[in-house]
């Protein structure tokens, strides 16, 4: 039922984890694929084989996202791989610092640093792939269910997450003449290297307040987000999907 056939999508933070599972459930779908990565080029050429076996193309790059120049020769290689323009723009890259620090410890380099990489990043990569999609595009970002309700000891990424709901709020009404759609995903916890420090920690209390009784998988939080890419989701725009098995309704 869902077919990008000829679509054209690039995914941030392609290397592992939620961009890579959408990634390869793009190309699965039919789309060409561009992903970036930061410093993981093995993982990235695994995606791209993954990729590949999916039927479909690919390319890689390297890229700092929080780095404006960086982002201009990124989208520089877009116009090459793509000089059609773009379809789809899937902002997935993104971290999550794993130590719980108050906010009268938190150093601002730790504070700067997420706002540099969750938001400043997803500012320059949608301001650029903006004027270059075509109508009837795909915007998706990966926000957190963090940023609709707070999150203890790591309010820096919080807000970031929150702030990207409020662009999304804000961009599908400045995109929507153009029949380009924009929402987000809101994920809770994700089986991902990026959380596993957490999972060390707490894994059985994490797993109590997930009426589900499991964590997402990152396909599971891939699904959705080609959903929204899709035809079926055409009517669909300034949306939070969440997907947390349940977990905003305890605690």
């Amino acid at each position: 039922m869902i077919d990008l056939t000829g679509k054209l999508a690039l995914v941030t933070g392609g290397s592992r984890g939620v961009g890579r599972a959408t990634a390869r459930l793009l190309a699965r779908a039919g789309a060409e694929v561009g992903i970036t990565y930061h410093t993981r080029k093995n993982e990235a050429e695994e995606t791209l084989r993954q990729i590949e076996a999916e039927g479909s193309k690919g390319w890689a790059h390297q890229v700092d996202l929080a780095d404006e120049g960086q982002i201009f020769r990124l989208f520089e290689r877009v116009d090459q791989e793509f000089p059609d323009g773009l379809d789809i723009f899937i902002a997935n890259a993104g971290i999550w610092p794993p130590d719980d620090v108050h906010i009268e410890d938190m150093t601002t380099e730790q504070w700067r640093k997420t706002m540099a990489v969750n938001l400043d990043a997803v500012f320059f990569g949608t301001r650029e792939a903006g004027k270059r999609l075509r109508n009837h595009g795909r915007i998706v970002f990966v926000s957190s269910t963090a940023g609709q309700r707070g999150e203890a000891y790591h309010v820096d990424y919080a807000a970031t997450k929150g702030a990207l709901i409020s662009m999304v709020k804000g961009l599908c009404v400045e995109y929507a003449s153009r029949d380009i759609t924009v929402n987000c995903v809101a994920p809770g916890w994700i089986d991902t290297e990026m959380s596993e420090p957490a999972y060390q920690k707490q894994m059985d209390k994490i797993l109590e307040t997930i009426p589900l009784g499991r964590v997402a998988s990152a396909e599971d939080v891939a699904g959705p987000i080609v959903f929204l890419c899709s035809d079926l989701a055409r009517h669909i725009t300034g949306e939070i999907l969440n997907i947390n098995g349940g977990a905003v309704l305890c605690g």
